[in-house]
Order: C-alpha cells, then structure tokens, then sequence
C-alpha cells in the first residue's frame, strides 16, 4: 500500500502538470455541456428540461475526456525507461498500475464534480434522494476504475505516446452514439441499434434513473456487468502487456 500511495502521488502530479490534461479532463466536459445545454439546448425535445436529460451523459463524458492523458502517461513509462528503474527498485507491478487507476479516477470525481456544479448553475434540478446521490458515486467510480485499466492497458500496448493518446479516442467518441445527447429512439437506424447496445447507454440510463430518483433494476444490472468486464479485460490485459514489455 505505501508504494502503491507513491505512485498514486507520482502520477496525480504528472496529471496536473500536464496543461492539456487538465483542459481535457475538468474543462472541456464543462465546455460541452455549457455548449449542448446553453447553445443547443432548446434545438432537442426531450421532453423534459434538457440540462435534467443531458447532465448524465455529460458525467460520462467527464470521465471518458480525461483518459488520453492516463494513456500517454502509461505509454511514456514504459517507453522512456522508467518502468526499468522501477524494477531494480523492486517496485510491485501492482503499485504501478493501480497508482495510475486511481489517478486516473481521482481526476475523474474532480471532473464530475466541477461538471454537476455548473449544471446546477444552468438549472439542473435533479430529484434524487441521498441514496440515490451515492449511487450515482458509485457508479461513477466503478465506470472509472473499469475505464481506467483499459485506457493503461492501451497505453501499455501503444509504441509511442503520441499513439497511446490516439487509441483512447474511441473510448471519447463512443458517448456521443449513445443515449447521452438525444434519446436513442430519435436516431437513425443503424445508429439507433447501436446506440442501444452498447455499453454506455445503459451506464448512462443508470445515472439518469438515480438523479431523477427512479432507477431501473434493468439498466442498473446491465451499467454493473458491463463495468465490471471493462475493467477485468482492462486489468489482464494491462498486467500481460507490462509482463511482456517491462
């Protein structure tokens, strides 16, 4: 645990050193959803309020907008050779990965937070209970740590930096043919079946049921295991790639 916080340190301060992850991670969710809700908002009817309808996708976006920078991160370790003095230091394999996770979702929550403020500002009026609100963290949290491994699992795989921060776009991109924007009934065929099964849809119906305080048992149940494999793919994959390449 004491290397693990070593790392955890190490890599939070190589986050918030890092201008472009910053913007990408806390400002640029606040730039979109100011965008869609303030801009555009009046241009969809879904209805109801469209910041009540839109704020949940943008929490997912908050968390995805911040992983080019844990994949770059992940990928410059083990390409500029820091990955071998760690091991002469006999540093666990473990306490490096799981520091940039956690990393990883700690920008993530400062993110969501920053993004529900200003939702709140532009009347986000949400009716959920406390126990809905720490639903809600705790899906955003298990969504972090499921996106976190993958995006170091792409980051290890990637030969350089510039292609680590390229390989996390989909995972950037995959919101927007969700139900995160519009519903996915409005979208066009084709599009609309994928939207509704893909893993990020349910993720987001989920947050959406907890904030408006009537969660369904089936969204939830898919947002979990969808989570959850994200992250045991991510894992394995990540632990066999530093194995191979270390």
């Amino acid at each position: 645990m004491s290397t693990t916080t070593v790392m955890l340190r190490r890599d939070v301060k190589h986050l918030t050193r890092n201008p472009t992850t910053i913007f990408n991670a806390v400002l640029m969710p606040v730039v979109m959803l100011f965008m869609f809700v303030y801009l555009l908002g009046d241009a969809f009817n879904v209805g109801v309020d469209y910041v009540d309808y839109a704020t949940p996708g943008m929490i997912l976006l908050a968390v995805c907008y911040g992983l080019g920078g844990t994949a770059i991160a992940a990928n410059a370790d083990m390409t500029k050779g820091i990955i071998n003095r760690f091991k002469v230091m006999d540093v666990p394999r473990s306490a490096v990965l799981t520091g940039k996770v956690v990393a990883s979702v700690a920008i993530n929550l400062i993110s969501v937070i920053a993004l529900v403020g200003v939702a709140f500002a532009l009347g986000f009026r949400p009716s959920a209970s406390l126990g809905d609100w720490v639903a809600v963290l705790g899906i955003v949290v298990l969504l972090g740590v499921a996106t976190g491994w993958l995006t170091v699992a792409l980051g290890l795989a990637a030969k350089s930096p510039e292609t680590a921060g390229m390989a996390a776009i989909p995972l950037i991109m995959l919101p927007f043919f969700s139900s995160a924007i519009v519903p996915a009934e409005k979208m066009g065929p084709g599009v609309r079946q994928f939207a509704e099964y893909q893993p990020f849809t349910p993720i987001i119906e989920s947050l959406r049921g907890f904030l408006n305080g009537a969660p369904q048992t089936s969204d939830v149940v898919q947002a979990v295991a969808w989570c959850i494999g994200i992250a045991l793919v991510g894992y394995f994959w990540s632990s066999a790639t530093f194995k191979k390449r270390a």
